[in-house]
Order: structure tokens, then C-alpha cells, then sequence
């Protein structure tokens, strides 16, 4: 392991969790727009995010997140790659800041299978990028993504993403664990978040009396969904079980005072929930120079 860092290097962001370390490792920003967004309309989209001195139209923000513990590094997600523009596809080089490279990684903890989470895990020909990681992966995720019938249940603007699914892991065949929820790791326990895939999963780091709940796609534009949960994507599978598990998630990080980050998170994107009206708000945590 390398030793424990004392700064903040450009790119990344160390959080202790009692005794495990958590980096929230950048892959880039991309313009993005309210035609993603369906349950509401996209005047109140631009509302919602000018009152929160969001630009529109929006960005976001993508990262991944190396969690060191017991000896070994899990990397949560593993970013764009090169497949989304020139904007994305810095995790691996902003992982190298730190002196960690894709062969020190023991294993990719999948959130879901779309591209923007996976498409890293390969470079241009389709290789493996991490060569000795397992991929860990909801079972009923990996299930739905190889269903050929699958498609069919899905909105059209996802049917590109199975080829994408299996390409990315396709090199990683021999070294895939299918999880469940529950417990994968001292202080690492899967939570399946269905509704935006069927097996979208978040990671619980917990270690001491210290918890960070990690999402994937709870919120994808997070000042907007927030303050309105209803408002969902559309590239959810099931959009009113994605609103119902959104609102729960929300619920119980705001009710337990539980630290969130995520993959959209705007960067360093760890902070805490906090109920505003009918809908929530987003409390970053403190920028810290040191750790």
C-alpha cells in the first residue's frame, strides 16, 4: 500500500473512514441537457438549477472512487474511458497522481453496467485496462444485461448500452463475482438500488463509528433531483421504482445523518442531505486541504 497521503492533490480527494481510505477520483465533466430528465418539465429544470447557481444547460460530473482497506484497493466504477469525448476518461491518469495504477487495483465494485461506469474497463481494442482485477457485480445486473430479451424492456436510448455492457466486460469473463446484498468486504457492503437498472447497486464504507454510503445513478443532476425526486431519467428501466428508491435513498441519508457520495456528485462531492420542503438539498462537506 502506498503511504497514507497528507494532501490534496488536483483531481482527487481523500476521506478517512476510520481506518479505511476513500478517494473520490475524478473522470471529467460533460455538457448535458434536460431532454435526459422526464417527470418534469424542462422550465422548471432550468429553474431549479439557476436557483441553485447551477449552469444551464446543466453539466455533469463523473467520478470513481478508490477505497483502500485491509491491504487492498477496490475501485468503485471505473469511469468513460476514452468512448465519451475528450472532456472524460481521467480516472486512471488521476489515480496515477497518487501512485496507483490499474494493475494495483483487486477489484472493480460495479454500481451498474452502463457506459459511463464501465467503458473504462477497456481501452480502444477492447482490451482489459485493469489486469488482474475481478469485477464484482449485482447478479441480477449482470443477469438482465446478457438476457437477449432484455433490450425489448428497456427505452430505446439504452439499447447501444448491452453491446457496451458486454464489450466492457467481455475481457473479464474468468474474473467476474456475482454479489448479492449484504456484506463483500471488511467494512464494504453491497445495497442494491433498483429502478435505474435492476441491479443498481450503492457501496456502504463503513469502518469505526464513520460511514460514507457511495451512490451510483440515485441522482444523475443532483441540485434538480434533489429538490424534486419525482424527477427521474429517461434511461431508467423502471422510472417509478427508480423515483421510489431515489426518495428513500434520500430519506434515510438526511434521517441517519449519513455522509453520501456519488458518481454524478459535483467533485469532491462527499457531503450530507438535509430535507428542504417537499424535497431535499445537498450540503457538501468542507474542503480540507489536509487529511
Amino acid at each position: 500500500m502506498t503511504a497514507r497521503p497528507q494532501c490534496q492533490p488536483s483531481g482527487l480527494y481523500h476521506l478517512a473512514i476510520g481506518d479505511i481510505m476513500v478517494t473520490a477520483v475524478n473522470d471529467g465533466t460533460f455538457q448535458a441537457g434536460f431532454d435526459l430528465i422526464a417527470g418534469i418539465d424542462h422550465e422548471e429544470c432550468e429553474r431549479l438549477e439557476r436557483a441553485s447557481f447551477r449552469p444551464v444547460p446543466p453539466k455533469m460530473t463523473m467520478n470513481a472512487f478508490l477505497v483502500e482497506t485491509g491491504g487492498r484497493r477496490f475501485l468503485i466504477d471505473a469511469g468513460c474511458g476514452t468512448s465519451m469525448g475528450p472532456t472524460l476518461g481521467m480516472a486512471c491518469r488521476n489515480l496515477g497522481h497518487m501512485g496507483v495504477g490499474p494493475a494495483d487495483i483487486d477489484a472493480i465494485l460495479v454500481t451498474h453496467l452502463h457506459p459511463d461506469h464501465v467503458n473504462g474497463l477497456v481501452d480502444d481494442g477492447g482490451q482489459a485496462i485493469f489486469p488482474r482485477a475481478e469485477l464484482w457485480v449485482n447478479e441480477a445486473e449482470l443477469q438482465f444485461f446478457r438476457d437477449p430479451a432484455s433490450p425489448s424492456h428497456a427505452p430505446a436510448e439504452t439499447f447501444e448500452f448491452f453491446e457496451g455492457a458486454r464489450r466492457a466486460t467481455a475481457p473479464y469473463a474468468d474474473r467476474i463475482r456475482t454479489i448479492r446484498d449484504g456484506s463483500v468486504a471488511p467494512g464494504v457492503t453491497a445495497i442494491t438500488q433498483p429502478g435505474h437498472t435492476p441491479g443498481h447497486t450503492g457501496w456502504l464504507i463503513e469502518s469505526g463509528t464513520d460511514a460514507v454510503m457511495i451512490w451510483g445513478d440515485v441522482v444523475h443532476m443532483p441540485s434538480l433531483q434533489m429538490a424534486a425526486p419525482q424527477a427521474c431519467t429517461v434511461l431508467d428501466i423502471d422510472r417509478e421504482q427508480a423515483i421510489a428508491t431515489r426518495r428513500r435513498a434520500l430519506d434515510m441519508a438526511a434521517a441517519d445523518r449519513l455522509r453520501v457520495a456519488g458518481i454524478h456528485m459535483d467533485f469532491p462531492c462527499f457531503g450530507h442531505v438535509d430535507r428542504r420542503g417537499e424535497g431535499y438539498a445537498f450540503v457538501p462537506d468542507v474542503w480540507r486541504a489536509t487529511v
